[in-house]
């Protein structure tokens, strides 16, 4: 009898635990804990992709679970610049692509230019001339160099080396045209928009990552046969026809391809994951790879250079035979082995871009979070009819930088935007205004008994923190140039809020730079022959990728 209830009671034990198992898959699959309601109901309602699993790593890029780490640390300060004082710093997981973006990733960008833009028409013209990388970057007055700058850029010896002549501007554009490619052909993919759509984009019917989620009947010229011609765009429609388009809730666009923050840099370049013992590091590491020195310690490769970097006065590569590192200006991407998360050349071949605006001190007292100096808050502009202005054909606008080039910062398609207001950070604690690239620097207007209310204003160069001289550069309607030095003799710095970190070593740097946490700077719209770029994006959801989770249990 006893055996015949307890029998009972393990059934009715497993059945309530089995119907609990079944209600919250209910609750998160079907329908709502907060109401009740079904979800993504035939018949309306609230519309949601609760299959979502994690994700997807982007083209061209690997995962970097983020972590704590001391950015800054250095054996020595030969240079005494006294800049990158150790600072413990947190930086949350994201993506960073395995390899520098190379010649025939950055030629692909122009072929897009010049078929969507032809150059050959005036209005187009500074679109592709104003993305055209600096050739000219190789020459040296008194060296013989006119081999690379006629070749490097588009001579497919060199399609897989890392691209050069650009400027921080114009990785900027890369990497906002790279966001824009790549979610548009994951709508094609999945089905959402008109197969084969995007080979016959025309300049005002062109696809806009924030156009697509913010005004989704304007992308593509407002052809709604595109935006919603593919066999699957029906998807997430319910009755009320309330979900017609792909939204961000769906998560099937990527976040934004960028240039990746000077902390992100440095710590996916140090790589500590590999010296990781349970909780802590068990050691430290001056370069990306393990140890001290720059040659290999492997018995397979015992005595080779671990990167591309000049080895001495007149050493770019060493003797003819058996070479130091095998190159003597940039090598072939993925010449050398990868650090431990899987990314190339994070020393020596080109220095590379990162997000930051440079100051000499990483302010770590008021944030130790992602840390990142460079924020311009901005809002989309909105139109008379309440909606999202979408640039027209006739409403590119262009950046006419220091050094006289033109260049295109919103092509047609895109969102206009604008600075955020006053009356937008009303009774806000966290910011207070649109440009914050000189906060907490020291400056005048930094200073807590600085008058906001005063005379005095942005433009007045006695609240200037860096005294950096201003050259101007304007051009008159019929497109011709005036450029003028600043011949001030009372300048004492280069410092302003235009110059960026530029980060690692390169194939002209002795191999001081190639410790990690080495930061330079450099106007933001000039180039060099020795400084690239590679793309990071931002990982959305939890730290660890779930294999990992799996792994652990």
């Amino acid at each position: 009898m006893r055996n015949k209830v307890a029998v009972k009671a393990l059934f009715a034990v497993a059945l309530s635990a089995g119907l609990f198992s079944c209600n919250n898959s209910r609750d998160y699959k079907d329908n709502s804990r907060a109401t009740g309601w079904d979800i993504n109901s035939k018949e309306g309602g609230f519309n949601y992709n609760a299959d979502y699993d994690e994700q997807e790593a982007g083209p061209g890029l690997v995962f970097v679970e983020g972590g704590t780490f001391t950015m800054g640390r250095v054996q020595d300060d030969v240079m005494h610049d006294w800049n990158n004082s150790p600072t413990q710093q947190h930086v949350q997981s994201f993506y960073m692509d395995e390899t520098e973006v190379t010649n025939l990733m950055y030629l692909e960008y122009l072929d897009y230019l010049k078929r969507v833009y032809p150059p050959s028409e005036e209005r187009y013209r500074n679109i592709y001339h104003g993305a055209l990388p600096d050739t000219l970057v190789w020459r040296n007055r008194l060296g013989y160099n006119e081999t690379m700058t006629n070749n490097y850029l588009r001579h497919p010896a060199y399609a897989n080396y890392p691209v050069v002549g650009v400027s921080w501007i114009q990785a900027v554009e890369f990497s906002k045209w790279r966001t824009d490619r790549v979610n548009e052909l994951r709508l094609e993919k999945e089905g959402f928009t008109l197969k084969g759509a995007r080979f016959a984009a025309e300049p005002g019917e062109t696809f806009s990552t924030e156009a697509y989620l913010n005004a989704p009947t304007k992308t593509y010229g407002g052809n709604d046969s595109i935006v919603r011609g593919g066999n699957k765009a029906d998807r997430f429609m319910t009755e009320d026809s309330t979900n017609l388009y792909v939204q961000r809730k769906h998560g099937v666009l990527l976040p934004e391809y960028r240039l990746p923050t000077e902390a992100e840099w440095e710590y996916a370049a140090l790589a500590l994951v590999g010296l990781r013992s349970y909780n802590v590091y068990r050691g430290r590491k001056k370069y990306p790879w393990d140890g001290q020195y720059t040659r290999s310690g492997d018995a397979k490769s015992r005595g080779d250079q671990m990167a591309n970097f000049k080895q001495g006065d007149g050493d770019y590569g060493g003797i003819a035979g058996w070479s130091d590192d095998g190159a003597d200006i940039t090598a072939e991407v993925k010449t050398y082995e990868p650090n431990d998360f899987g990314l190339y050349d994070m020393a020596g071949n080109v220095a590379e871009w990162v997000a930051d605006v440079y100051r000499p001190i990483v302010d770590d007292e008021f944030n130790d979070f992602n840390y990142y100096r460079g924020n311009v808050y901005t809002k989309h502009a909105i139109g008379e009819d309440g909606t999202v202005e979408v640039l027209g054909v006739d409403e590119i606008e262009y950046d006419t930088l220091s050094n006289g080039r033109i260049v295109a910062r919103n092509l047609p398609g895109e969102i206009r935007t604008v600075p955020i207001t006053p009356d937008d950070t009303y009774l806000r604690s966290n910011f207070n205004e649109s440009d914050n690239r000189n906060f907490r620097d020291g400056d005048r207007k930094s200073t807590r008994y600085y008058d906001t209310f005063g005379e005095e204003t942005a433009e007045d160069p006695t609240q200037r923190m860096y005294n950096s001289p201003v050259h101007t550069a304007t051009v008159d309607s019929l497109g011709g140039q005036s450029l003028q030095y600043d011949k001030s003799t009372g300048r004492t710095t280069l410092i302003d809020d235009n110059v960026r970190v530029y980060k690692g070593g390169s194939w002209r740097d002795r191999a001081y730079w190639l410790d990690p946490a080495q930061r330079r700077f450099f106007p933001q719209d000039m180039a060099t022959d020795y400084i690239g770029f590679r793309n990071a994006m931002s990982r959305v959801g939890s730290k660890s990728l779930k294999k990992n989770k799996t792994a652990k249990n």
